[in-house]
């Protein structure tokens, strides 16, 4: 194989796809280096496209040539348009993709494009000459050369997972992080810093009671996201709405000492759009429930999103919630999981 390349990129989510995509149809040359082909365009946390603040970011990468707007009309499971009762600056479109289905079209795509090579390796280093990037060294020992190097490499930089007050490094759930490339900024001089991000625990798909959940229908008429296409043709498959409730939040209050953003086993900052609910019952102490939308991951429903509860308490704590959901009877029940 050919190694030497107009441009590298390392790291194929999101926008390691779209930067693969748009230097390839460039006429670059172009090599995208991943740990995993499996893993290309992987949906990690909620598998949601678009939404406030977002969904007019993927109709811009559309209308430049991107995939994630045809992606996600081809996969997307439910459609809504956000705000609808408000004027059109604050609409905004939203979708749930099937995060199976969104990964495996994404990355046929790439594996089909002209001018771009995949390459299964982990980047460890890059390459420069007279103060210039020439090229990226991997763990393996090959090295790939270009002019041009694009990182997009996500929480994998020496990534640290956390659950309660467990600690092992690591990019994604089951995944190994990727420790040497940070270190290769940091002798060229680049500050490497530190961001937190959290997720919740996923339900199985036939552990919900749905009789005693709120459904939450997708729009009628789906609007697509790329401006190629004109209707969504996708069965549209709903999402439900429920609540915590008082029971959650004392026990989340008794065990903030164990959640690792309280304990001062976190440090770094969280995005503010996203907040955990230890951050909710904490900033938000007079409220006595707290909204949770169960977002199907798949078009099979075999698994649930619970958007709203991202949390990094212990599993045994995480268990006794769910518990205190089921045992609860009322319409405030948190999780409503079948026997």
């Amino acid at each position: 194989m050919n190694r030497r390349f107009d441009c590298i990129i390392v790291g194929a989510g999101h926008a390691g796809a779209e930067a693969a995509w748009a230097a390839s149809r460039m006429g670059a040359r172009t090599l995208l280096l991943t740990m995993s082909r499996d893993t290309i365009a992987k949906m990690s946390c909620n598998p949601a496209i678009g939404g406030l603040a977002k969904g007019q970011i993927v109709r811009e990468v559309d209308a430049l040539g991107g995939l994630m707007g045809l992606a996600t009309d081809a996969t997307g499971i439910q459609f809504r348009m956000l705000n609808r009762s408000k004027g059109p600056a604050v609409q905004s479109p939203r979708a749930q993709a099937d995060k199976y289905k969104y990964k495996d079209y994404i990355r046929q795509v790439l594996e089909n494009a002209s001018n771009l090579t995949i390459v299964e390796a982990t980047a460890a280093e890059i390459l420069t000459k007279d103060n210039a990037v020439c090229g990226v060294r991997c763990l393996n020992g090959d090295e790939y050369a270009a002019p041009t190097a694009i990182l997009t490499t996500g929480t994998f930089l020496k990534g640290l997972m956390h659950l309660g007050e467990k600690q092992w490094p690591g990019g994604r759930l089951d995944e190994p992080a990727s420790n040497e490339l940070s270190d290769s900024l940091r002798k060229l001089g680049l500050t490497v810093g530190r961001l937190k991000t959290g997720t919740p625990a996923r339900l199985t798909g036939d552990s919900v009671d749905y009789d005693k959940l709120q459904t939450q229908a997708g729009d009628e008429e789906p609007v697509p996201f790329s401006f190629l296409n004109d209707r969504i043709e996708r069965e549209q498959i709903p999402c439900w709405i429920t609540y915590t409730n008082e029971a959650i939040h004392k026990l989340l209050r008794d065990n903030l000492h164990r959640a690792p953003m309280y304990s001062g086993q976190i440090t770094s900052v969280g995005p503010r759009y996203c907040p955990s609910i230890e951050s909710k019952i904490t900033r938000f102490a007079d409220k006595d429930r707290h909204q949770v939308f169960l977002e199907p991951e798949d078009e099979a429903i075999s698994t649930i999103y619970c958007n709203g509860i991202s949390t990094s308490c212990p599993a045994d704590v995480q268990g006794d919630a769910a518990a205190d959901g089921r045992d609860t009877a009322g319409e405030d029940c948190a999780l409503w999981l079948r026997d």
